[in-house]
């Protein structure tokens, strides 16, 4: 894809309160890599130190006194790194614990679960936990609210949309996530995959227009050909997307049709889904 960047920085200074180091897992999945995010001044907090990668961790553990490792949520590619930043240095480790399922890192186990609008004080600066389920069901957002930086793991990523897959991905819940997003006060957002992300507001909007624009396109093509399985509406639905990465687009059609089933505009039988006629009415 596209948004793998063999120019993204190894290391940056982002502002005087936070630094990224890049983890060294690029990807279809992961774009350039997995941003690990340093911040404070005298005492540092981890968010998302990514995979367990050992260079990658030496390069985390030199920035010192690390007190918080915070994970977004537990997707392999975020979280595993953790285990090894705690025996190391002793910090605290923050966060949700990882639901039942593939691709989840069953090792990380927090010290303190946080819930939604909980405060870590950072000697002197705060990070505010925003609980975002939709990617994930135990996905985070942070705020430091001195600077209204989001950090905002796979919740929104730079260059890429993220995949929606279920059963532990829901559609519908990242939607209200994204439009619960748009209620606070935030500056600038530092996304899980990519760049800095300006005008934060506009690209919040962004999301949800396409999310539904994509959800339209799953209504339009069951209008035209019937029922459908997911696999006869893959190249209708994501025609504007490579064949090659029609796998992965087969899941985040899967969420699209859970919601529209959830809300009653289509139903199921067995592995084909249907429009309910009072959806094409008018």
């Amino acid at each position: 894809m596209s948004w793998i960047d063999p120019n993204f920085p190894r290391t940056a200074t982002l502002t005087p309160l936070v630094g990224r180091v890049l983890g060294l897992n690029p990807g279809m999945m992961t774009g350039p890599g997995t941003n690990t995010y340093i911040v404070g001044e005298n005492e540092h907090a981890v968010i998302d130190p990514g995979p367990d990668i050992a260079s990658h961790i030496e390069k985390i553990l030199g920035f010192g006194n690390i007190k918080w490792v915070l994970c977004t949520h537990t997707h392999m590619d975020h979280s595993p790194a953790a285990a090894a930043i705690k025996a190391a240095t002793g910090a605290q480790l923050l966060g949700r614990p990882a639901p039942a399922g593939q691709g989840q890192d069953a090792s990380f186990k927090p010290d303190f679960v946080l819930e939604n609008g909980q405060r870590i004080d950072l000697g002197g600066i705060t990070l505010r936990a925003v609980h975002t389920p939709g990617h994930a069901s135990n996905h985070l957002c942070y705020l430091l609210e001195s600077t209204k930086m989001l950090f905002t793991g796979d919740q929104v990523m730079q260059g890429s949309t993220v995949v929606i897959n279920p059963p532990d991905g829901d559609m519908r819940a990242y939607l209200q996530s994204l439009e619960k997003l748009l209620d606070e006060d935030i500056a600038i957002i530092a996304p899980g995959h990519g760049y800095l992300i300006g005008a934060p507001k506009k690209e919040l909007r962004r999301l949800i227009a396409h999310r539904l624009a994509r959800e339209e396109k799953v209504v339009n093509a069951l209008v035209k050909i019937g029922p459908a399985s997911v696999e006869e509406l893959l190249p209708l639905v994501y025609d504007d997307v490579p064949v090659r990465i029609h796998r992965v687009a087969a899941r985040s059609l899967t969420a699209h049709l859970d919601k529209l089933a959830a809300e009653g505009a289509v139903r199921t039988a067995g592995e084909r889904y249907s429009l309910v006629k009072s959806r094409t009415a008018g």
